[in-house]
């Protein structure tokens, strides 16, 4: 695991887990990275020690499994796991010997930590390598040193961003912070700068720690001056003040760790290292065994992973070959659409009804390659080899042979059958055809087709270029073999999939308009539209369902609920339609129309949107105004208990799937977990007797299933 290479008195440690997909801290590396140590500290001929890995990355991080050990460990457990850690590190810090990370690849979390400690830090120059403590973004602090080491090292100033955000930059970004101290072209030449320095530095003490005059040990300095200021410094003390208010106005109080990293330092920077590194030790512990962080590490860590790989995708039907997709309109979803896809090196037919439209859609591409050049992320050269990949046609005829066809025209049934029909005849002849469709049941779309099996919904999130989630809808007859293409496919433009069964409004969309749907009903009881829809943002959503409401435009939402009305499925009563149809019919259609709930104002006055005045006059406030908490269980409550129906009726496959494409679709907070993780929070027999509350007090909308009371006899959750 630890590999111990002497040469010219200089120990070469290459680190190899080999029983783990990549390099991780758990408890058999610690304890080997421990003893490999101890034997080279021992040795008098080593005169210093280079720390490196034997594969592509050098650490990618703590095994978080080691944190969640049976779904939490005890505090005392855990503050030990931080401070056996610390422990080693002091023991690099203050051994005597020089030591330096030759990182040749990735460094995050505690991988990071571990070069922290080291004397000195020499990375290969690989624009692929990240390098970071990114904890906060799944709940947790550094718990091996890092909210100490790094303020001390670059100051307070430049560590905020990388501990508050978990921001993560390339080597050549972190020699600019000065988290590495030397970048290398080369392995060989990394590791000769490393032999270089140790040569120079034959007792390398570390600027927090300084020799005892009687005793010639190392030890902690105190009094120790930040770089860029202590924290009671003027400039501390506005950079703390400041740093508090702006990442409590970020998170809205919701995710712990943030905060606690503040706590950290600010307390352990007015005590000596050793001593604040206990402090982080507390407060590592307090983060770790919160419901925030299983919440994220389960769903946002180790669900994603597990969706990334592919857990839905039928595990009988071998890799598809995809190299040439066709996509149909080349309005905002299909040029999204065609951009990703070319990003990913396919060849891209991008049809429209004509050839200046096409184009049109192939601008949106232009743009933003060229903010890419303009960024320095991407050479005009490599700008100009995608661009080429995109065809624009006004004609069938150039998809002939397309391994995949994906149809982004207007949510119309009568339209989309026509294309289908039109280009389906150009398709390879194992090729599948696929809906963007947002809400139409994909098994009626599939009649047009002559294959149904090959037919899938392949539904994208706008912008597509940002935004993460591909659901994938299958239909009645849609194969397995469909299925796979469609996975395969959203693995090669590196988006993220989930798979549900067809049904109007599938998931998303079904479950979204929920959380729009009952901010309506909120004003129409009265509770004033501001504080809807502050407290929308205080939940963690990032706009408020009013907000939402005209982003998506009122004439769609009524367009929509007004086919489901026709078909019988949502009664004309519904409060949501009824608004939808009276803003429709007032032409206030939403941010498109600069009038919805919200004015906009002419981008040149410097304007924001503000709530629209005539809202007094159409939903009067009422006398009795609801309480924050009780808005924020209407929200909740409501979405969350039609993803328990989806879950039921098998739209939903996995409990996964709910939380992932609610987190990532359309902005479920994260904290929480996912709309079926709240159940579990909350836990399933306060969530039912909740539901009924609700029910009693504002519609049989919030009242149980029978299923969920089943669940709660037996205080079964969905975990």
């Amino acid at each position: 695991m630890i590999n111990i290479n002497i040469q010219n008195n200089i120990a070469v440690l290459g680190i190899n887990v080999a029983n783990q997909p990549m390099n991780v801290l758990n408890s058999e590396s610690i304890s080997a990275l421990s003893e490999a140590l101890e034997k080279v500290y021992g040795n008098s001929d080593v005169k210093g020690i280079i720390l490196t890995s034997e594969r592509p990355e050098f650490i990618a991080g703590a095994d978080l499994k080691m944190i969640l050990q049976n779904n939490g460990r005890a505090p005392e457990e855990l503050f030990k796991l931080s401070m056996s850690l610390n422990t080693i590190f002091r023991k690099m810090e203050t051994n005597g010997k020089p030591i330096v990370a030759a990182m040749n690849g990735t460094a995050l979390g505690g991988g990071y930590e571990v070069c922290l400690a080291c004397h000195h830090r020499v990375a290969l120059n690989n624009p692929k390598s990240i390098i970071g403590l990114p904890e906060v973004t799944i709940g947790l602090l550094p718990g091996g040193g890092g909210t100490q080491r790094l303020p001390r090292m670059i100051g307070m100033e430049a560590a905020a961003p990388l501990l508050l955000e978990g921001k993560r930059v390339s080597p050549k970004d972190a020699l600019t912070l000065g988290m590495v101290d030397q970048l290398a072209d080369s392995p060989e030449e990394m590791l000769q700068k490393a032999v270089v320095w140790i040569e120079a530095n034959p007792l390398a003490v570390q600027p927090w720690d300084e020799v005892d005059k009687k005793t010639g040990k190392i030890k902690a300095r105190e009094n120790f001056k930040v770089p860029g200021g202590n924290v009671l410094t003027p400039k501390g003390v506005q950079l703390m003040m400041g740093g508090t208010a702006m990442t409590l106005a970020k998170t809205q109080g919701n995710y712990p760790a943030p905060i606690e990293i503040m706590s950290c330092v600010y307390e352990g920077l007015l005590v000596n290292i050793d001593r604040g590194i206990v402090i982080e030790a507390r407060h590592f512990v307090k983060v770790a065994n919160s419901t925030v962080a299983k919440n994220l590490i389960r769903t946002t860590f180790f669900g994603l992973n597990e969706v990334n790989k592919g857990a839905g995708r039928p595990k009988t039907v071998p890799p598809t070959q995809i190299n040439s997709i066709g996509i149909l309109g080349a309005g905002m979803m299909g040029a999204g659409i065609a951009y990703v896809s070319a990003l990913a090196g396919l060849k891209v037919v991008l049809k429209d009804t004509s050839l200046e439209n096409a184009e049109k859609g192939k601008d949106y591409s232009r743009k933003l390659l060229q903010k890419g050049i303009e960024r320095g992320k991407m050479t005009a050269e490599k700008a100009e080899q995608i661009l080429t990949l995109i065809h624009t046609t006004d004609i069938y005829e150039p998809l002939q042979g397309v391994d995949l066809i994906i149809e982004a025209v207007f949510e119309n049934p009568s339209l989309k059958a026509s294309v289908t029909q039109e280009a389906e005849k150009f398709l390879r002849e194992d090729g599948v055809f696929a809906s963007n469709t947002s809400t139409l049941p994909i098994t009626e779309l599939a009649k047009a087709t002559k294959k149904q099996e090959n037919f899938i919904g392949i539904h994208f999130f706008s912008p597509v270029d940002k935004m993460q989630l591909v659901e994938i809808i299958v239909g009645k007859q849609t194969s397995e073999y469909a299925l796979a293409m469609a996975m395969d496919y959203v693995k090669k433009i590196r988006k993220t999939p989930i798979v549900v069964n067809d049904s109007r409004g599938f998931y998303t969309s079904r479950v979204f308009s929920t959380y729009t749907s009952e901010g309506l009903e909120l004003l129409k009881d009265g509770i004033n539209p501001v504080v809807i829809e502050n407290v929308a943002k205080q939940m963690g959503f990032p706009v408020g369902p009013l907000a939402v409401s005209d982003e998506v435009a009122l004439d769609l939402a009524y367009k929509i609920s007004h086919e489901s009305v026709q078909a019988g499925v949502l009664s004309p009563d519904d409060t949501a339609y009824q608004i939808s149809k009276q803003f429709t019919e007032m032409g206030r259609l939403g941010k498109k129309a600069k009038a919805g709930f919200y004015e906009y104002p002419d981008p040149s006055t410097g304007k924001k949107k503000y709530l629209w005045e005539g809202l007094s006059q159409l939903f009067p406030l009422n006398s009795i105004q609801s309480s924050a908490e009780e808005i924020k269980q209407r929200l909740f409550y409501r979405q969350v208990l039609e993803t328990v129906k989806c879950f039921e009726e098998g739209v939903l496959r996995t409990p996964l799937d709910a939380d992932l494409g609610s987190i990532f679709a359309w902005g479920f907070p994260a904290y929480l977990g996912g709309t079926l993780s709240f159940v579990d929070t909350v836990g399933i027999v306060t969530f039912v007797k909740e539901c009924d509350r609700l029910a009693d007090t504002y519609g049989e909308r919030f009242r149980p299933t029978t299923q969920l009371r089943e669940m709660a006899k037996a205080n079964k959750g969905f975990y």
